[in-house]
């Protein structure tokens, strides 16, 4: 006698094989250990970017073989997950697939029997218990503690459990109190497919923020060079006519040329010295309005001892003879 299936499961596969044959971003995630109303909230927030639909891996097995794909692909993404949940992204990248379903990684309390991720580390320290009891509870799940001028301290840094290990119920409840949520839960990537390529997520773990620091980097020094070997694009044309006016007005300058830009700098340069020789005379070698234009910048001088001199201040205002002029590049628009 041959079996019947059950209709609900060949409505559920022709579901998935659906699915599965849309264009777009195909995965398998792994959902072991989120408790159902977070996993609810998570899913409330990614609707709009994925679905996630979950079933029995022998119906994934049968609708990923109706939709033609790679079998082996399958066996390979389901590998790490013991509640495999397949999403289907048309809108994102597997890379982008990878960071949103990365966010929804957070911490928990560890339970008897939990296996460590990582190595389970308790630092040295102060702690907020009220000194009582609380010491001889932590050197009993090897936390050595003592109370220091009325306070429980943790003496020294202590690996209380090695990565692969079970955690101790007794241990997890003493980490609870102590902030320590080490077992680590969310909507985990196990590797997606898309136009046909296989990706694990260690492949779709890419530094975002390094690499548009390194293309900002890469930016400002081409830009750099680029003003410095006179190279004419839009970009360098601004900085490179600032610098050629610069250099130009320099050499006015020192060659005596008298024009809008020059004399300015010739009449300040000339009524500093004057100023400066000025206050070296005698008082009655002075007439009344130099002897008034000779106080006030001595107001000046001494309400602002920081200020330059006149003769410095004119010096300053003089475009430098010698000294080339820096480009700094497209650094500062990157921060």
């Amino acid at each position: 006698m041959i079996p019947k299936v059950i209709s609900w499961k060949k409505d559920r596969v022709v579901e998935l094989t659906e699915i599965l044959q849309q264009d777009g971003v195909i995965g398998i995630v792994d959902t072991t250990g989120v408790p159902a109303t977070a996993m609810l909230g998570m899913r409330a927030e990614l609707r709009s970017m994925m679905s996630l639909t979950m079933a029995k891996k022998t119906l994934f097995r049968l609708a990923w073989k109706n939709a033609g794909l790679d079998e082996q692909a399958l066996e390979t993404l389901m590998e790490n997950a013991e509640q495999p949940v397949i999403v289907h992204s048309s809108n994102l990248s597997a890379f982008q697939l990878f960071n949103e379903l990365e966010k929804t990684r957070t911490g928990r309390s560890a339970k008897e029997g939990d296996i460590a991720p990582q190595d389970i580390v308790v630092e040295a320290g102060e702690t907020d218990f009220a000194p009582g009891p609380i010491v001889g509870e932590l050197s009993a799940v090897g936390i050595p503690a003592k109370i220091d001028k009325g306070k429980v301290m943790i003496q020294k840094t202590v690996t209380v459990v090695n990565q692969g290990d079970e955690i101790p119920g007794d241990l997890g409840l003493m980490l609870d109190k102590l902030g320590i949520k080490p077992i680590e839960i969310g909507i985990i990537l196990c590797g997606a497919m898309q136009d046909g390529i296989l990706m694990p997520p260690e492949d779709l773990d890419l530094d975002l923020d390094g690499f548009r620091n390194r293309i900002a980097q890469a930016v400002s020094t081409s830009f750099n060079v680029a003003c410095n070997i006179r190279w004419f694009t839009p970009e360098t044309m601004s900085p490179l006519l600032s610098k050629a006016k610069s250099e130009a007005l320099s050499v006015a300058v020192e060659a005596g040329i008298t024009n809008s830009e020059t004399m300015p700098l010739f009449i300040s340069r000339a009524n500093s010295r004057a100023m400066a020789l000025a206050g070296q005379l005698d008082s009655s070698a002075l007439d009344e309005e130099l002897s008034s234009m000779l106080g006030a910048a001595t107001t000046v001088a001494a309400a602002a001892p920081a200020e330059a001199a006149p003769e410095e201040a004119a010096a300053e205002e003089e475009p430098e003879e010698d000294e080339e002029v820096a480009f700094d590049g497209l650094g500062d628009l990157f921060g």
